[in-house]
């Protein structure tokens, strides 16, 4: 057992997992897509799930809201229980009319207004990215499936409820597709345990046209963005 997650051994948690920042919606897509799924971890009710889809093992772990969360549960999975692929899969934000709402994102980079980097003493600025390794597998999953995606670089922020109205169109100037919060972390963590990382959102919020989905919706809805992460995994 590690800190926050209380799988038995390594061999309860498969080698790629979803994370939703949700753990109810780990709870749905265990109970909605994976075959023979068993819970293995309930602490602080963080629910972690390992089943089959399609015959392949494949486990969903809630991470948590922002990026000290994310940090903890994927830090834990890749280096205590020897996970190779850690795929998020939760909600963004757009800043562009052409990123609408229930549009699946990618990042492939992940800007961040965070200073998680500082865990690693690096000696500059860093830039989190994605694995390669997956955006290639998911890109044959998008083919096959038909569920297309836009790809570019997100911004991880520490803030939700941020005070300053416009805060958000300097990252607009910059090209950044809309804003999250653990993506950064996560990538973060992947490239200093040599692991692989991906992280696909689906747009809840628009910053442009103010229009939102409900928190129903965002629990239980986003079923592309389910698929396209399940297909991606067992590729």
């Amino acid at each position: 057992m590690s800190t926050h997650i209380n799988a038995a051994n390594k061999n309860d948690i498969a080698n790629t997992v979803l994370m939703p920042g949700d753990p109810l919606r780990a709870k749905f897509i265990a109970e909605n897509f994976l075959e023979g799924a068993k819970c293995y971890n309930e602490i602080r009710g963080m629910y972690g799930y390992t089943g089959t889809y399609k015959g392949v093992p494949v486990s969903v772990q809630g991470s948590g809201m922002g990026m000290p969360s994310m940090g903890i549960y994927s830090w834990e999975l890749y280096t205590e229980y020897d996970v190779e692929n850690i795929i998020r899969i939760g909600t963004a934000g757009s800043f562009h009319d052409d990123i609408k709402i229930k549009d699946i994102v990618v990042a492939l980079a992940a800007s961040t207004d965070s200073n998680y980097i500082h865990a690693f003493d690096v000696p500059g600025n860093y830039a989190p990215c994605i694995s390669y390794e997956l955006l290639t597998k998911m890109q044959t999953a998008s083919a096959e499936t038909g569920i297309g995606f836009k790809a570019g670089n997100m911004v991880s922020c520490d803030v939700f409820y941020e005070t300053k109205e416009d805060w958000w169109k300097r990252w607009r100037t910059m090209g950044i597709m809309g804003v999250e919060m653990e993506a950064a972390a996560l990538y973060m963590n992947a490239a200093y345990n040599k692991k692989n990382a991906m992280a696909i959102m689906t747009i809840s919020d628009h910053f442009v046209t103010g229009e939102k989905v409900s928190a129903e919706e965002r629990q239980n809805t986003f079923t592309d963005m389910m698929k396209l992460a399940l297909e991606t995994a067992i590729k």
